[in-house]
């Protein structure tokens, strides 16, 4: 038997550690000391997500090869931002709106959520973590909207990425809130100057360097000569990345988004920025990023990026 605490005082019992679905996730401390959920695929393959930022820093096939770029000089110091991987954009994508640019989720702490709500079930997918973002009183100063964000990140039998997000109002005061939101995706390239970029041609788009004049794409690709900062609108749901250099190409999926180092990195943002989604109370948004990449390129005369675009 126990010996009784001091008088008056309670037993508590200690608090549990944050417990993961899936028995190919492991929680782990990064040597900056931050906590990361490692998922683990087939042989060499594997994704890094932090739970600051909720941010994925990593994604490697199965030859062990880094597919997101991660800047050398990334700080893993709150409240900075990490620079690379996949940050998530929300409630804010870049200058859109009156909050830091991209918003604040990315330099917030997430937790693992342990009871989600349920998704369609995949039994192929045995590699994931679900985690929650919630407003804290200093979020609700900035932006005074509660809300829950939900993201689930999946690596799947074949080393797809996913990236599933699922935002609610939670407002108890009949408000509605409108967001913009983007997942931020820094690929590792060759050389930029080897890269194109199909599925694009004809799209309207924004352009950042003068002024988010609108213009329309007139090239059958886009291919990289000096700094681009484009918004395209009404975007289609998939696109093409061709790395020549590597002979590979990543394919990029969307769903619910309807619109010197810097030479071996490529930002595509699949974003919902033209028009601002708008949540009422108790209504909820669902969003879908769908990354592969596969070892032949255009050039090597082994896949064409029009079969990967259709397909």
């Amino acid at each position: 038997m126990a010996a009784p605490g001091p008088a008056g005082a309670a037993a508590s019992p200690s608090p549990q550690p944050p417990q993961l679905p899936s028995p190919f996730a492991e929680l782990v401390k990064s040597p900056s000391g931050l906590e990361k959920v490692v998922l683990r695929g087939s042989r060499n393959c594997c994704v890094e997500v932090y739970l600051y930022g909720g941010q994925v820093t990593s994604w490697k096939n199965d030859n062990g090869e880094e597919l997101l770029f991660l800047s050398s000089k990334a700080i893993f110091k709150p409240p900075k931002a990490i620079r690379g991987g996949i940050p998530i954009c929300f409630p804010q994508f870049g200058t859109h709106g009156n909050l830091e640019q991209h918003g604040f989720a990315r330099n917030r702490f997430w937790t693992i959520d342990n009871d989600p709500p349920p998704l369609p079930a995949n039994p192929a997918i045995k590699a994931y973590v679900d985690l929650i973002l919630r407003p804290s009183e200093e979020d609700l100063k900035i932006w005074p909207h509660s809300f829950e964000f939900r993201l689930r990140v999946a690596l799947g039998p074949s080393g797809d990425l996913s990236l599933t997000s699922r935002i609610r109002n939670t407002n108890t005061d009949g408000r509605p809130f409108s967001y913009t939101f983007a997942y931020h995706t820094y690929f590792s390239v060759s050389d930029i100057s080897e890269v194109r970029v199909e599925g694009l041609e004809t799209m309207d788009y924004l352009d950042n360097l003068k002024a988010k004049e609108r213009f329309t794409e007139q090239g059958d690709a886009i291919v990289f000569e000096s700094e681009i900062d484009k918004v395209y609108l009404a975007a289609p749901s998939k696109i093409a990345i061709i790395d020549h250099e590597k002979k590979k190409t990543f394919v990029v999926t969307k769903e619910g988004l309807p619109d010197s180092e810097y030479k071996n990195m490529l930002c595509v943002e699949p974003a919902s920025v033209e028009k601002p989604i708008t949540l009422k109370p108790g209504e909820e948004w669902k969003g879908r990023l769908a990354l592969s990449a596969v070892p032949s390129s255009y050039c090597s005369g082994q896949l064409d990026p029009l079969k990967v675009l259709q397909g």
